[in-house]
């Protein structure tokens, strides 16, 4: 490597994203790329490796490159504090030359990759997989049943065949719900860094949802207020995403607040002079039970239930708050859940308005 190679090295090893140091033979640090000085802020160059990274699989890698059994050695590591981490290593030892052939290594690079995220995103795939077997598996097995029933014990009873029937019909379309719901929530992730850009009148969206649920909320005897303003309010948005997002909110406060009989459907403009004069505010309130405040973070999650038993009951997935945040995060959005036992619940959905970047 020629004088200019060697000068440019540390700059080429910063701008890597993955975290690069080099120790001598003692252990001790003597290059950290800016990637490993982030993942470990405590990381001191002239001060042995130990002191920042007391991975005993680390240092044992390090002792067999160092003392020249491998030429390489790869593992993993995991971090407990401030929070859990997962990182594959790979020490590779460095000699005077290269043709020369110690006995010893005088040097060693450290070279890390980032597990953590990986390792988080096949857990949730693992978890979403079970989650969706459970949720079909029941009612799969309930219309296995009693179509063994009608073929069997209810084969001659009119009556009993009449009722299995109708029941059997409605947990065939909670898993046509559930499979739509599915397919909703991956198309939104597929697209989800594709922003937007039509432009959709969302106050006049919003009343078309509401017109289109009033049979539902009359026949739970609730009642909407309803607040939109007369101008057109445009964002930049899919007018099919948005009209989703609507409706799983409208109905979740039909269904999960109607012991209070009325729920709030407003659509506002920020002020010039707010903090976001550039964002349209919609918010649904209904003036049932409220939420535990534990259950506030997890509730977007996939197949997240307060209640699971309710909101089966009601037809719901666990899937619908879980479709609204990725929707809102795709519209480049903001999502708020504010809810206390006894006073209801309230979503918050901020949007640009059309022609903000």
């Amino acid at each position: 490597m020629d004088g200019l190679q060697s000068a440019l090295l540390p700059e080429v090893l910063d701008a890597l994203s993955d975290p690069v140091i080099m120790v001598d033979g003692r252990k001790v640090v003597t290059f950290a790329n800016s990637a490993s000085l982030t993942a470990w802020p405590a990381l001191t160059r002239g001060t042995p490796l130990s002191f920042t990274l007391r991975a005993p699989d680390l240092i044992e890698a390090i002792d067999d490159v160092l003392a020249a059994k491998v030429a390489a050695s790869r593992g993993t590591m995991t971090e407990r504090l401030p929070v859990e981490r997962l990182f594959e290593f790979q020490a590779v030892g460095l000699t005077a030359s290269a043709n020369a052939s110690p006995r010893t290594a005088p040097a060693a690079v450290l070279v890390f990759r980032d597990l953590t995220e990986a390792r988080r995103l096949e857990s949730m795939r693992v978890d979403f997989v079970a989650n969706a077997s459970h949720e079909l598996r029941t009612p799969l097995a309930s219309l296995l049943g009693f179509i063994e029933t009608l073929q069997g014990p209810a084969r001659n009873d009119p009556h009993a065949q009449s009722r299995f029937l109708d029941i059997m019909r409605e947990q065939g379309r909670r898993m046509a719900r559930l499979i739509d719901d599915l397919l909703s929530l991956s198309r939104v992730e597929m697209s989800e860094h594709r922003r937007p850009v039509d432009k959709v009148d969302f106050g006049v969206l919003i009343r078309q949802v509401v017109d289109t649920l009033r049979p539902v909320a009359e026949e739970r005897r609730v009642a909407f207020h309803i607040t939109i303003p007369d101008l057109p309010v445009d964002v930049n948005g899919d007018h099919d995403e948005l009209m989703r997002v609507v409706e799983n909110l409208v109905e979740n406060g039909i269904k999960y607040g109607q012991s209070g009989q009325k729920v709030d459907v407003e659509l506002t403009l920020h002020e010039p002079n707010s903090d976001h004069p550039c964002e349209c505010h919609f918010r649904v309130r209904d003036y049932g039970p409220g939420i535990p405040s534990e259950h506030l973070p997890r509730l977007t999650e996939r197949f997240y239930r307060v209640d699971a038993s309710a909101s089966r009951e009601t037809g719901g997935t666990g899937l619908g708050l879980a479709i609204v945040k990725h929707i809102v995060n795709r519209h480049r959005g903001r999502l708020i859940i504010e809810s206390e036992l006894g006073s209801g619940s309230t979503f918050h959905v901020y949007l640009p308005l059309h022609g903000i970047k």
